[in-house]
């Protein structure tokens, strides 16, 4: 343990010296770094899946659940999206000394804000080796060195995904340890990092509700996180089936083990009859279990018994809680009182349903039409996130650039002074 706090403290320290550089460094430098290492992710893709077969493997063998599996996998498309992330936040605005409109006080003194970086941001997660790329990316972009802490499921392709991280780095003459990964899987380590006030500013989890629940509980670092996806879709009296039908079957089928994932289905009454039925075949057909209010059974008998732990769950797996309410506001009720404040949808063509859902509804991300699985940084327009928030403060939803920048007062002026009689 000893041996793993100095080792961290090292890291730390390398982080914070890399910080300071990487919040002065030119956008182009940040660019070219990004695109090198796109490039390099390419180059390198058969011995990036070499590495992770042995992650799969080893995974497998461990029985971990498909949807865990599935997170892990380093596939040909997973690659291309990874590459076209780091191009696309390479090209993005740099948000770094960004200025808002500045106002000029009576005595000729003009105030405004600048955004600059966090500092130094701790990425602890599990079995997406996709998140190495993504956090190094947003956090190189928007000026702010990171510590990465991946989990044991990933630890082969994290430590080749490392390898192209730093030669873009040394490529674009940026500090190579603006992005470190700690050098072993040892939990001990999430303690620590969790502890390091004195080097890391933010810490965003990305894993399990354990491991979030964990450091909720312990962190004396300020976090950004989320614990659960328990998202909803609402289909409202006056939907349009046909595209209630398509947007209900992608929200739940598109990946089973996103945080986007819809956990639960609301049908109005009105519609029940006709929805329920073809929405139990289509789903039977994906091999997705289901459980249902006792309305919802009359339509869809091959349904178990809902119970309170069904509408509470997060099942990152093909199984669907559905109930049928009777209004709007019913609907509202039982996303506030079973939600997670994540991503929720509504399905109507009557706006003033579909304005009251998104102004009423708490979560980070309020969908009209639309599936929930888009609740993605990447979809949204971000160029990719380093994860999705529920906290009100600071920064909420999916977490891009500007999320992981803050804002500093900054004041011009020409040789005002203060005089008596203020407020302080």
């Amino acid at each position: 343990m000893t041996d793993l706090a100095a080792t961290l403290q090292t890291l730390g320290r390398q982080a914070r010296l890399a910080s300071r550089r990487l919040a002065a460094a030119p956008d182009k430098a940040k660019a070219a770094a990004l695109r090198a290492m796109a490039d390099k992710l390419l180059e390198s893709r058969a011995h990036l899946q070499e590495q992770n077969a042995l992650d799969l493997a080893a995974a497998r063998e461990r029985g971990l659940a498909p949807a865990m599996v599935d997170r892990l996998e380093l596939s040909d498309r997973s690659l291309e999206l990874m590459a076209t992330g780091l191009r696309q936040i390479a090209a993005m605005p740099d948000p770094v000394g960004e200025r808002t409109a500045t106002i000029t006080r009576p005595n000729g003194m003009q105030v405004g804000r600048m955004r600059v970086p966090l500092g130094v941001i701790g990425i602890i997660y599990e079995s997406r080796p996709n998140v190495t790329i993504d956090a190094a990316a947003l956090c190189l972009k928007s000026g702010n060195a990171a510590i990465l802490r991946g989990g044991s499921e990933a630890q082969h392709s994290n430590r080749a995904l490392a390898e192209i991280i730093r030669a873009g780095l040394e490529a674009a003459g940026l500090p190579a340890d603006a992005v470190q990964i700690v050098p072993t899987t040892d939990r001990a380590a999430v303690g620590l990092m969790a502890s390091l006030t004195d080097y890391i500013d933010v810490i965003v989890p990305r894993g399990g509700k354990g491991l979030i629940a964990t450091l909720e509980r312990e962190a004396r670092v300020p976090l950004i996180k989320h614990l659960d996806g328990n998202c909803h879709v609402f289909v409202d009296a006056y939907a349009d089936l046909a595209q209630a039908e398509t947007i209900v079957v992608n929200a739940k089928t598109y990946r089973y083990g996103i945080c986007g994932t819809m956990e639960t289905l609301l049908v109005h009454r009105d519609v029940a009859a006709e929805l329920l039925p073809r929405l139990g075949r289509v789903f039977d057909e994906h091999g997705v279990e289901l459980r249902g209010c006792e309305r919802t059974r009359q339509w869809l008998p091959n349904a178990t018994a809902a119970s309170d732990e069904d509408w509470a769950t997060e099942y990152l797996a093909p199984i669907l809680a559905v109930r049928v309410v009777d209004s709007l506001d019913e609907a509202i009720d039982h996303i506030e009182r079973w939600g997670s404040h994540h991503t929720d949808a509504i399905i109507t063509n009557h706006l003033p349903h579909a304005e009251r859902f998104q102004r009423e509804v708490d979560s980070a991300s309020v969908l009209v039409n639309l599936p929930t699985c888009f609740a993605d940084g990447f979809e949204y327009g971000l160029g990719a996130e380093i994860g999705i928030s529920t906290n009100k403060l600071h920064a909420r939803g999916p977490v891009g650039l500007e999320g992981l920048t803050t804002l500093k007062w900054v004041l011009l002026g020409n040789g005002q002074t203060r005089q008596p009689g203020g407020n302080g």
